[in-house]
């Protein structure tokens, strides 16, 4: 789901004048950014800027920075630093699902280990020996 909420925040909608009056941006300023590389609107079939929502959000925070003073060359650290973070965020929960099936993983081992530990072996299959430690016969 959060993967097609991000796909919809990217799709390109919005052409450069109503991008220009959702940040308060004049469209030569859009035009500035977009040679400068700090947006990258796509492109409709007749070649005119299509801004996405991301895009929308990224405009207004370099709205937001240059308005406090800070310039061009600091804005696009900042949003190089920004991404850096958000890549490294991705990264550590994919980090995180992974540790918790080899948990997940472990604890099934250490359940199957202790079982096995328990249970008288005869030769026969793990499957018997656990339908002997449940009470069950073995079908064969």
């Amino acid at each position: 789901m959060a993967q097609r909420d991000e796909e919809g925040r990217n799709k390109p909608l919005y052409m450069i004048s109503v991008a220009a009056e959702l940040t308060g941006m004049h469209p030569q300023t859009l035009r500035v950014y977009e040679q400068k590389g700090l947006v990258n609107p796509g492109r409709s079939r007749g070649n005119t800027r299509l801004y996405s929502q991301a895009d929308i959000d990224r405009l207004a925070l370099i709205g937001r920075l240059t308005d406090e003073g800070i310039n061009l060359a600091g804005v696009v650290r900042i949003l190089d630093m920004r991404e850096h973070e958000e890549e490294m965020e991705r990264e550590i929960d994919e980090l995180r699902t992974r540790v918790r099936e080899l948990e997940d993983q472990v604890r099934e081992f250490k359940t199957r280990e202790r079982i096995t530990a328990l249970a008288k072996y005869d030769g026969g299959t793990p499957e018997s020996v656990m339908h002997g430690l449940l009470g069950g016969k073995v079908e064969e």
